[in-house]
């Protein structure tokens, strides 16, 4: 990717206006055709236990961080979108700790990453980049908490009919694809959509699900079926 500095400076300071009290020679440093990473789908970005040496800033793309378990189950904890930020990288720099998930390229990744060291001193010295973290360390901290509640007080089929409700009427996705995102395996989760269109709620394809009954779904979504 054959971006001019100048142009990769411009789109970083559109996405993250914080960084524009950044002196020159360290945006101008951060911005160097040398330091843009590109990813495709499914790439790697970080693992659990992998020392955190830097703070991703994303120009295209999304990240989606998992967490794994030892019985090689995922759940889907939050996505990471251009101008977003990471709260378990920013708790790993702040802690000087390990990763506790994963991060993977959802879609083909530009991103450039600020240096732990760089991220430390603005945390210290600049109010409006420490305002940027911390503002999406509470917006994250209240999704995961709302997580938590869906998981611990909501039956998975309910889980699923709210996922589907908001991903619209035509979903193009995998049954492996929902199971990681709700936290489950790939088996129950085709049960439960099998059970969905014998009731008429959906219909099934190859890697296609359309919604032909949304009231069905958000009845049986906020447990009134």
């Amino acid at each position: 990717m054959n971006t001019p500095p100048e142009d990769l400076a411009h789109s970083l300071l559109v996405l993250y206006p914080a960084l524009r009290s950044l002196p020159a020679d360290q945006l101008a440093a951060l911005c160097q055709k040398t330091a843009l990473r590109t990813l495709p789908a499914g790439a790697q970005l970080f693992t659990e236990q992998e020392n955190c040496l830097g703070f991703p800033l994303i120009l295209a793309g999304t990240i989606k961080v998992v967490k794994g378990t030892a019985a090689g189950r995922e759940m889907l904890l939050y996505r990471v979108e251009p101008g977003g930020s990471c709260i378990i990288t920013s708790s790993c720099l702040l802690g000087h700790s390990p990763y506790s998930a994963r991060g993977v390229a959802e879609t083909p990744l530009s991103l450039l990453i600020l240096p732990g060291s760089l991220f430390e001193r603005l945390l210290a010295g600049n109010s409006l980049f420490r305002d940027f973290v911390f503002h999406l360390f509470a917006e994250r901290i209240a999704e995961l908490m709302q997580l938590v509640e869906e998981v611990a007080f909501h039956r998975l089929d309910q889980r699923l009919a709210k996922l589907l409700l908001a991903r619209g009427t035509s979903i193009r996705t995998t049954h492996q694809a929902l199971a990681e995102e709700l936290g489950s395996v790939r088996e129950i989760v085709s049960r439960l959509l099998k059970g969905f269109a014998e009731q008429g709620l959906v219909t099934l394809g190859r890697e296609q699900i359309s919604v032909i009954d949304r009231e069905g779904l958000k009845q049986l979504a906020d447990n009134q079926r």
